[in-house]
């Protein structure tokens, strides 16, 4: 493999500078999700099996994601609370 002379090092440099690489939407390691979890972002939930069985035959059935469908139990158990 050939290597980069220090000249094709520093423009491909610059050109990463001016043109950053677009990582939107993009799964990120370790400090990316400690970031969106300190911003408040979604958190990994371990459900048992039963749970999981049924959000996941609601969220067939109705045509939603599993987190509508958790979202809108804990709408409804907010209510019934109140």
């Amino acid at each position: 493999m050939a290597r980069m002379t220090e000249e094709e090092a520093w423009a491909l440099d610059d050109e990463v500078t001016r043109n950053p690489p677009n990582v939107v939407g993009k799964q990120g390691g370790f400090f990316t999700e400690r970031t969106r979890l300190r911003e408040g972002g979604d958190r990994m939930v371990i459900l048992d099996q039963f749970s999981a069985g049924y959000i996941k035959s609601a969220a067939e059935a109705e045509h939603k994601t599993p987190a509508e469908i958790i979202g809108e139990l804990v709408r409804k158990e907010l209510q019934t609370a109140v």
